[in-house]
C-alpha cells in the first residue's frame, strides 16, 4: 500500500463530514414512518454519547492501524490495517458530522467515557480512555516492534480494541434514538466480530493467541 493511498484516509474522513448531513436527509423519511421521533439528541445523550466516544475510539484503531504499517511489510497484515483504517476514519467522519448537524459540542467536559451507558469511567492511569483501548505503554511497544512481533502484538490489541468497540455499539443499539446512528452501530457490532474472528486466525498462523483478560 502507497503513501499516497493511505494519506488518502484523513480526505476520506473528512469528505464523511460532509456527507453526514446527505445521510440524515434521506433517511427522513424512515424516521417520518417507522421512527417517530425527529428531535434533535441533548448533549447528554447516548446518540451523542456513543457518537463522541465512538469516534476517540476509532481514532486509536486508525493510529494504530498506521504504526503496523510502517513496521511490517507483510501483505495480509497491512491489506487489515488498511481496511480497519479506512473503515473507521470514514465512520469517525460520519459521527463527527453528525454532532455539527445537531449542533453538540465534540467533547464534553462535564461527561465522563461511557457516562450515556451508565458506566461512566474515569480514564486510565497509562492513557486508555475506555473498555479495549490501547495504553501508552502498548502503543510506544509497538512502535519499537517490527516484522513478525509488530504483527502479532497489532492483531492482540486491535481484538481487544474490537472487543471494547462491539460492547459500546452494542449500548447505542439498544439506548440511541436516531435510527441511522443505531444502524451503524449494528453494523459496526457485525463488521469488527468479524475481524476478530480473522485475526484469531491470522495470530494462529503466527503461533501465537488474544492476550488473556
Amino acid at each position: 500500500m502507497s503513501r499516497r493511498s493511505w494519506g488518502l484516509l484523513a480526505a476520506l474522513g473528512l469528505a464523511l463530514v460532509f456527507a453526514a448531513a446527505a445521510v440524515l436527509v434521506a433517511a427522513g423519511g424512515d424516521r417520518a414512518t417507522a421512527e417517530p421521533n425527529p428531535r434533535t439528541p441533548g448533549s447528554t445523550s447516548a446518540d451523542a454519547g456513543f457518537a463522541r466516544d465512538m469516534s476517540t475510539h476509532h481514532q486509536q484503531a486508525v493510529e494504530m492501524s498506521f504504526i503496523v504499517r510502517d513496521r511490517t511489510s507483510d501483505d495480509e497484515v497491512r491489506r487489515l490495517a488498511y481496511d480497519i483504517a479506512n473503515t473507521q476514519a470514514n465512520q469517525r467522519g460520519m459521527m463527527l458530522g453528525w454532532l455539527d448537524l445537531w449542533g453538540l459540542p465534540k467533547n464534553e467536559a462535564s461527561q465522563l467515557p461511557m457516562a450515556w451507558m451508565g458506566m461512566g469511567m474515569e480514564p486510565g492511569a497509562d492513557g486508555a480512555l475506555m473498555p479495549g483501548m490501547a495504553t501508552t505503554t502498548d502503543l510506544d511497544r509497538l512502535r519499537g516492534l517490527s516484522g513478525k512481533d509488530a504483527e502479532v502484538l497489532y492483531l492482540q490489541l486491535m481484538t481487544e480494541h474490537h472487543k471494547g468497540g462491539i460492547h459500546m455499539a452494542q449500548g447505542c443499539v439498544e439506548r440511541c434514538t436516531v435510527g441511522p446512528e443505531r444502524r451503524l452501530a449494528q453494523g459496526m457490532v457485525s463488521a469488527q466480530q468479524s475481524e476478530i474472528d480473522l485475526m484469531a486466525q491470522m495470530l494462529r498462523k503466527r503461533g501465537a493467541s488474544p492476550r488473556s483478560n
